[in-house]
């Protein structure tokens, strides 16, 4: 029967290397590919698909990652490369390269001019400088990626985990607005005593790197009016950031309107005037609410914010204060501050607006309450630990408060059982107007009664989005110069426009979970010697079982 087999091989063989060829050509033809991990990590979501179709012209991607740098890094450098050859794979407009900036001697004032900043590393053989970002060029535009998510308080397998998790979404969300023609409008209310130009330097900077952004000014240079409602239309978004005068009814109706008419609206409202400045020249204020007058506007959507002051006894920011002096010499020391609670993101549910970035610091928040509305989705997006305080107003703030705030037995702890407050929310759905069913709908032309699928964003909070100034220049918003800790703010608005202002879903690429298989370094280090012995004998062992096997085989059958 094998002889016969033989036989018809040898007489067959061309005929059979044809139809290899064949199968091979056929093969070439087709291309196929399986994704078989858990968690998918090497397929595309359909939001990014439709992304990559939009790009019509070249698209070239530098890779600032290539050199010699640790095995985490090279991972993060592969994970890189195996997602842009998918794009590239679906979208043959897009080719990347990896370069070396050290090897290229590129300076780093031009790497820093491109948003490029060194990160550095401690290594066995010293210290090394890497560069972990991107850029993206298309036409005549250009933009940066950073490969690396900056959160404070995890360990470097974490961090690395976390980046690789964001790479898709980080690359994808560029892609998308540098493809844009045209890009969306943000506006912000400016007559309300709202934060001023350096008070919102930093934020208003970051972005004007994503969307048109500029102020909503009255016609009459006073107050909205109706007749403002056209002009308010053109943003697709509008900010209002700490007002410190009341709103009238007429203001209130436009803005009502023109969240009927699907704009989205990010407030940052502090309900009680605390500031934290007046606090550290006179060392005790007087802390009372704001009347803004815009309790029932925001009832009608679904959320109440009380006039009182938030304290957290378990999540404080910390302050740099003189605590005493020595022969004359200030001496200063970090003191938990209840009045500034940090806001951490829920880990029961994930959220794209809140994941992976640093503590949030609140600065003299109030509570928010959700209230039971037909058709509107509520979402806490941070909240303060259970084990809080609620101070009412008005009443007095003092700095002596901070001084012995870390010690329990100077503390009324039972206090402090209040339960988790709400600090920032996220309300979508479709909208009913305040104004549903009061004559004052009747002096509005095309009233419009209920809005479309919409979206905000609530902030007890105005000072969230204000950076600091020194010496009359604005520090990067979410710094704290005495301190020089640096907080989330400015990552937590961004990602909550964004999130307002995405229609395709790309920000649900920020929640996708990449379970990582990394080695245990500690076992590796402690078991180092036994396997490196063992993988050099096992093989030894192994090939000398098979000679001793077949010779006692052989003696076996034939004798010798």
């Amino acid at each position: 029967m094998m002889g016969e087999f033989t036989v018809f091989i040898k007489k067959n063989v061309a005929f059979l290397i044809l139809i290899l060829l064949g199968v091979i050509f056929i093969a070439g033809l087709f291309y196929q590919r399986l994704d078989l991990t858990a968690d998918k990590r090497y397929t595309l979501t359909d939001a990014s698909k439709k992304v990559l179709e939009k790009i019509e012209e070249p698209m070239q991607i530098d890779i600032y990652l290539d050199g010699d740098f640790p095995a985490d890094f090279k991972q993060l450098q592969s994970e890189t490369i195996s997602l842009l050859d998918e794009m590239r794979r679906l979208n043959s407009n897009i080719s990347y390269q990896l370069i070396d900036p050290i090897k290229e001697n590129i300076s780093e004032d031009t790497l820093q001019a491109m948003g490029i900043l060194p990160s550095n590393l401690q290594v066995e053989k010293g210290q090394i400088t890497i560069f972990p970002y991107a850029t993206v060029r298309y036409k005549k535009y250009g933009m940066t990626v950073p490969l690396i998510v900056e959160q404070a308080g995890i360990s470097s397998d974490e961090q690395i985990t976390k980046s690789i998790e964001s790479l898709e979404y980080s690359f994808v969300n560029i892609m998308d607005k540098i493809t844009h023609e045209h890009l969306k409008s943000v506006g912000i209310l400016v007559n309300q005593k709202e934060l001023n130009r350096l008070e919102m330097y930093s934020f208003a900077s970051r972005i004007l790197q994503s969307y048109n952004f500029g102020p909503v000014f009255p016609k009459d240079s006073q107050s909205l009016k109706i007749q403002d409602l056209p002009a308010l239309r053109r943003f697709d978004a509008v900010v209002i950031a700490k007002p410190r005068k009341a709103f009238t009814d007429e203001e209130k109706m436009v803005i009502d309107q023109y969240i009927m008419h699907g704009g989205k609206t990010l407030w940052a409202l502090s309900a009680v005037n605390a500031e934290m400045d007046t606090l550290l020249k006179s060392s005790k204020i007087l802390a009372y609410p704001y009347d803004l007058n815009l309790t029932d506007l925001l009832f009608a959507y679904g959320v109440r914010i009380n006039p009182v002051l938030i304290k957290d006894i378990q999540r404080p920011a910390p302050l740099n204060l003189q605590v005493g002096s020595v022969q004359g010499n200030a001496q200063n020391a970090r003191v938990p501050w209840v009045y500034f609670p940090l806001g951490f993101p829920t880990e029961d549910t994930p959220n794209p607006i809140t994941k992976n970035i640093n503590p949030v610091r609140f600065e003299f928040p109030s509570p928010i309450d959700t209230l039971e509305t037909e058709g509107v989705k509520k979402t806490i997006l941070y909240q303060s630990s259970p084990f809080t305080d609620v101070q009412g107003t008005p009443s007095y703030v003092s700095l002596e408060e901070a001084k012995y705030a870390d010690k329990a037995d100077s503390l009324n702890i039972r206090a402090y059982r209040k339960g988790a407050k709400i600090m920032a929310a996220l309300l979508e759905g479709k909208f009913t107007s305040a104004y549903d069913g009061r004559i004052e709908s009747s002096t509005v032309q095309d009233f419009v009664r209920k809005s479309p699928p919409n979206k905000m964003i609530v902030i007890a909070d105005g000072n969230v989005a204000k950076n600091e100034i020194i010496q009359g220049q604005p520090v990067p918003l979410g710094l704290d110069y005495s301190t020089q800790i640096t907080y989330g703010n400015e990552e937590f608005l961004m990602n909550a426009l964004n999130y307002l202002l995405d229609d395709s879903g790309l920000m649900s690429l920020r929640n996708r979970t990449v379970q990582m298989r990394m080695l245990d370094k500690q076992s590796i280090l402690m078991d180092k010697s036994y396997w490196q012995w063992l993988n050099l004998l096992a093989p030894l062992v192994f090939i000398w079982a098979i000679g001793v096997g077949t010779i006692f085989w052989r003696k076996r059958k034939f004798g010798f």
